[in-house]
């Protein structure tokens, strides 16, 4: 059936009008649903929320069949939790003004629950109250498998005589105030669960809606095309500041690219998933001299053959359904292949490296050259079906990749969701755990009487607070001294990084999900005057190297050595929102890894200056206009050599309070005294480290191993005592 449903209709879903429309066979409602189950309508522009708690009600009658969610299981045997949110204040704006003006949502997660608030600015500004201090305490997620998806797509391929629709997963529950809409659109099954392990996640970020394409329905590609514009462009008209994000898997992906060439102007991101036609492979060993049916029933085992986790496809998807996607997936390709020069949206492509159905890595290498604004993130271990596997986590994937917003323009610090527990056990636990073992750190803090203790109970519970310190080789500090912060006090550190980090030229080629992207996920910001007075007047916690690359970039010999400018560069910005400042050091590279090659001797061999040269071509100077070789500093990988690891230690010294002193820095004078003041404490830090682990018996590796082995792992091993 072609699409004839007027928008609005599908905004009042039992209305006469939308009922002949969808063309809803009368049916027993216990043949369609096993369980207690609720219908949550979907609409654009207005919400309709219809809740039905009553086992094996008869809805043959209502509408809402065609575009509600699937059914919940018994679980879901309580209402559909709404988000809390409440108002918390504003602070003035004070920034300049300008004729169009816009709104930004907040999060802020307090003792388990959240918290919302709204501020509104007007060109540059002064921003608002505060942002989550640590990590994000959501909802409690149901873990979802393949086999959810195969329950609930056998009741979703039932014929019901309808033509496409938009439905709202039950899982996602109310989204978030001034969330984007997220438009999932799926592969040749159609029946829009292919997100299903992430609904739970993506609702966190996005008010999620998902096409579902009746499995007898026979709507051309291109009227799916205008379908799925028509939608866009109302949501545009709605809130045409806010990005409108499409989801496409497979074939979803032709049309999402579709979409997005024919609609330039409309802020699109795409993210797509192994876009292509995935049955190309599959039709390889297929005999050109068969009937169109039994070519259908070989390309069904041959795709059984090819997707052992949905060994069942053949009964969900008929054969002649099977046909049909064949012949739109080689429409889809060639309309959506030739308009990819008129696209415009900001894209995340994610390409699998064992795909057997398709070429995922050659086609993302041309996507990749054709399309301007466009990344990828490479799985090399994961196949076609990419979404249903459980070690991706879309929601991570586009926070981590700074392609999260809720403006026409990403902004580092208002549109930073912080990590949830789950992405903090990904990376400090399971990808970065062996590092923690190796290196067992040490935490020391001062307490306001200068007291040194063990343990973080010397930094404050409230921001602002900027931490400034001492870079280590490499920043090998980085993943320990945030990681524990959060462990201990649930306090999530932004640190202010190098703008190369951020840059195109890290999303260079098929990048696999890497640490930087970590970086991004824990809520770095690149380094700007800008970003530096967002962090502070939302009263965050922010993490500044006044050394910079010079320092984590240091020669042979100039271990534990500062390099800071001159002049102090934080100090009355902080004065400004009264912030702490923790001054801090970190010692132990010397004691995990050797410096063989530095700078010097690296720009002595032709090719690797050439190729340092060619590294830090594009590559802003964020110090040009300091003196002193701290604003000359080209990056570069030193060569170093591993050694038996020691321990890492650190220690933040006593806070230093700058509340009510903002007309007293501004003197020259005294700002500088507090600068060399804070210089000197991170130099009397990095001394009383190197001196006082002198003291502890745990501090190389096997006897520290032995003990922590001993009590199970759970128990660190101890140290000297301050």
């Amino acid at each position: 059936m072609a699409i004839s449903t007027c928008f609005s209709s599908i905004c009042h879903p039992c209305s006469p009008a939308n009922r002949a429309a969808f063309q809803l066979h009368p049916q027993p409602a216990a043949s369609i649903f096993s369980k207690k189950v609720y219908y949550r309508s979907s609409s654009f522009g207005s919400r309709v929320h219809r809740n039905v708690d009553t086992p094996n009600r008869d809805v043959s009658n209502c509408s809402t069949r065609g575009i509600v969610a699937t059914l919940a299981t018994d679980r879901s045997t309580t209402p559909l939790p709404d988000r809390a949110e409440e108002s918390i204040g504003k602070l003035k704006v004070n920034g300049e003004a300008s004729s169009a003006g816009r709104e930004e949502s907040l999060v802020e997660r307090e003792n388990g629950a959240a918290k919302s608030y709204t501020t509104k600015y007007y060109g540059a500004t002064e921003v608002t109250k505060s942002l989550p201090m640590g990590l994000s305490k959501g909802r409690e997620y149901e873990r979802l498998s393949v086999k959810d998806y195969l329950d609930r797509a056998v009741d979703f391929i039932r014929p019901d005589g309808g033509p496409p629709r938009w439905f709202c997963p039950l899982e996602c529950g109310s989204p978030p105030k001034d969330a984007p809409l997220l438009l999932f659109l799926p592969g040749m099954d159609g029946t829009g669960l292919g997100l299903v392990l992430h609904h739970q996640t993506l609702a966190e970020l996005f008010e999620v809606r998902c096409l579902h394409v009746p499995i007898m329905d026979r709507t051309p590609f291109e009227g799916l095309v205008k379908y799925v514009e028509q939608t866009i462009k109302l949501q545009h008209k709605v809130s045409p500041m806010k990005p409108i994000y499409l989801v496409g898997d497979s074939l979803g992906g032709c049309l999402a690219l579709a979409v997005a060439a024919r609609n330039p102007t409309i802020d699109l991101v795409l993210v797509l998933s192994n876009p292509g036609d995935p049955i190309r492979m599959a039709m390889a060993n297929v005999n050109d001299e068969l009937s169109p049916f039994e070519a259908a029933q070989e390309l069904s085992k041959n795709l059984e053959a090819l997707l052992p986790k949905l060994a069942t496809l053949s009964d969900i998807v008929p054969k002649e359904t099977l046909l049909w996607k064949l012949k739109m997936l080689r429409s889809a390709a060639l309309y959506a292949n030739s308009r990819l020069h008129a696209v415009k949206a900001e894209i995340l492509l994610l390409a699998s490296g064992k795909d057997r159905m398709l070429p995922s890595g050659e086609e993302a290498r041309r996507l990749l050259k054709v399309l301007p604004n466009c990344r990828v993130r490479y799985f090399k271990d994961s196949g076609h079906t990419l979404l249903l596997e459980d070690n991706v986590n879309l929601a991570t994937l586009i926070k981590s990749t700074n392609l999260y917003r809720r403006s026409n323009k990403h902004d580092y610090v208002l549109d930073f969701v912080a990590p949830t527990p789950e992405e903090f056990k990904e990376v400090y636990d399971r990808q970065n755990g062996w590092y923690h073992l190796a290196t067992s750190p040490v935490m020391f803090s001062t307490l306001h009487d200068g007291k040194i203790v063990r343990g973080l109970t010397g930094i404050p519970q409230d921001g602002p607070v900027l931490f400034v310190g001492y870079h280590m080789l490499m920043g090998l500090e980085l993943i320990p001294l945030v990681g524990e912060i959060i462990r201990e006090r649930n306090i999530l550190v932004r640190g202010i990084a190098h703008p190369a980090l951020f840059g195109k030229r890290s999303e260079e080629g098929l990048q696999e999900p890497n640490s930087i992207d970590s970086v991004k996920l824990f809520g770095a910001v690149p380094v700007s005057g800008k970003n530096f007075f967002k962090l502070l007047s939302t009263r965050s916690f922010a993490l500044l190297y006044p050394g910079g690359a010079r320092e984590a970039l240091h020669r042979k010999g100039e271990q534990y050595r500062l390099f800071w400018p001159e002049r102090s560069e934080f100090v009355r910005m902080a004065a400004r929102f009264g912030a702490t400042i923790i001054p801090f050091a970190a010692v132990g590279e010397d004691d995990i890894a050797e410096l063989l090659l530095d700078y010097d001797d690296m720009i002595k061999i032709p090719y690797i200056r050439d190729w340092i040269e060619q590294l830090n071509r594009d590559v802003p100077n964020v110090r040009s206009d300091m003196p002193g070789e701290v604003s000359n500093q080209k990056l570069h990988i030193p060569g170093l050599a591993p050694k038996i690891p020691g321990r890492f230690y650190y220690l933040f010294g006593k806070p230093i309070a700058t509340a009510g002193r903002k007309n007293e820095l501004q003197d020259k004078e005294k700002e500088h005294s507090l600068y060399l003041h804070i210089k000197s404490e991170v130099e009397e830090a990095i001394t009383y480290l190197q001196q006082k682990r002198k003291e502890d018996p745990y501090r190389q590796i096997l006897p520290r191993i032995l003990y922590e082995a001993t009590w199970g792992f759970k128990r660190q091993a101890p140290t000297f005592e301050p």
